[in-house]
């Protein structure tokens, strides 16, 4: 069949990179796509968001399974388009309707499913600008660190942990009075500071079955021993080291089956991925938010070791048959290196003329911030390349994708040399 995968990042060129080895797919689309996607598959010059002009792309091109890959077209309600289109409804759409998206779209709507159907997760109390001062009141109830979150999307970047209470009632009125993350943050949740090391578990539902896909540990701040700012992610590993055969049994019985549940008891439909962030406390899992698709760079770390045809599974995530299906597990370690461009997650200049990738070896070079200019791939975003590699355990991954790294260059070319640090 004819696949079309939506975005344009480091985990839409790994759905890519994968599907285009499936004997299931005939012509593979990606819109818009990167410098990476062009060299496997069609790019088509379409927003994420232009459900129309998606549309159109779907039945000119007899396209008959669709990959959503960001959140956004997600929580815009791209799942119900589709099933309310004639044209489009029995096309196979992975990624939950509008009302399951809300997961990830708002921060309060996740904490309220999590208390409704008793998945544990840190205490929170949600505010908006008119209840700014009972805000600032109740952080003077909470202990250091404090957390707030901004409640719609933000990219990745709406999450403040500070530690200093004055500092912490000033951010809070910069984003509900000064809209610092726009409209995202016109409701903030506070929550209490959970002391832990973090994990990410993903599942593939089709709405009443799941599969528990392979654990990642993603590093989101900039700067090494997780300091600086928040970005989109700076590297990943998988599988976790520490999440062994009783947490794992826990976290299945205390937040992926209550999760599953929760969405049946509500007639939520869900046919995609939830991918739960959780943190590890003295070897309690707590929820720390839901994103309703796969992570970025996850994806790139978590796909690889997927030894099953995905088109398969996605086809059976539709059809609502995952209980008749298995998933093999390569059980590599796999790791990720994210490349950024100079002065990424803040201002950064794109248009950077890339050097190197045909010198890789042993690795695998997923492109995030790429384009073709003038017959040359130079840098199109923040975060610019992932450098996946594969081994018997993360340490001996790491040093091959950082091996590579040296084989590549761009101007102000950035990326951490710690990761996975915190595992030894």
């Amino acid at each position: 069949m004819n696949i079309l995968i939506l975005g344009s990042g480091g985990r839409e060129h790994t759905f890519a990179h994968k599907i285009a080895q499936s004997k299931r797919c005939n012509q593979l689309f990606v819109a818009p796509g990167n410098a990476g996607t062009s060299e496997i598959a069609t790019n088509v010059s379409i927003s994420v968001n232009d459900f129309e002009a998606i549309k159109n792309c779907v039945i000119n091109n007899d396209i008959g399974m669709v990959i959503v890959g960001p959140e956004y077209p997600l929580v815009n309600g791209i799942a119900d388009y589709f099933l309310a289109t004639t044209e489009l409804k029995n096309i196979m759409l992975i990624g939950p309707s509008k009302a399951g998206a809300l997961l990830e779209g708002s921060k309060e709507r996740a904490k309220e499913f999590m208390m409704d159907h008793q998945i544990p997760t840190a205490a929170y109390q949600s505010f908006t600008k008119e209840t700014l001062k009972e805000g600032k009141l109740f952080l003077e109830t909470l202990n250091p660190p404090f957390v707030l979150k901004a409640d719609g999307l933000a990219a990745g970047k709406g999450v403040l942990i500070l530690n200093d209470i004055d500092e912490a009632k000033n951010e809070l009125e910069d984003m509900l009075s000064n809209s610092k993350f726009g409209a995202a943050s016109s409701t903030v949740v506070i929550e209490e500071f959970l002391d832990g090391i973090e994990l990410s578990v993903f599942i593939l539902t089709d709405g009443k079955n799941y599969k528990i896909l392979p654990t990642a540990k993603d590093y989101k701040r900039i700067e090494e021993g997780d300091t600086g700012l928040n970005t989109g992610g700076m590297g990943a590993i998988s599988p976790v080291p520490f999440a062994d055969d009783i947490l794992m049994k826990k976290i299945e019985e205390r937040i992926v089956i209550p999760t599953i549940s929760g969405l049946k008891k509500e007639n939520i439909a869900y046919k995609g991925f939830v991918f739960i962030g959780l943190i590890n406390v003295n070897k309690e899992p707590f929820v720390i938010e839901y994103n309703v698709r796969m992570g970025d760079p996850e994806t790139e770390v978590v796909l690889p070791r997927i030894k099953s045809d995905l088109v398969d599974l996605f086809e059976a995530t539709f059809n609502q048959e995952l209980d008749k299906t298995s998933i093999e597990i390569d059980e590599r370690a796999a790791t990720t290196v994210m490349l950024v461009s100079g002065g990424y997650p803040e201002a950064y200049e794109k248009g950077k003329l890339i050097l190197g990738i045909e010198k890789i070896q042993d690795s695998i070079v997923f492109h995030a911030g790429t384009t073709i200019k003038n017959n040359k791939i130079v840098t199109n975003g923040g975060r610019v390349l992932a450098i996946t590699s594969m081994d018997l355990d993360y340490k001996k991954a790491l040093k091959k994708s950082y091996r590579n790294i040296e084989k590549l260059n761009f101007d102000a070319m950035n990326y951490r040399k710690d990761i996975g640090y915190d595992l030894t």
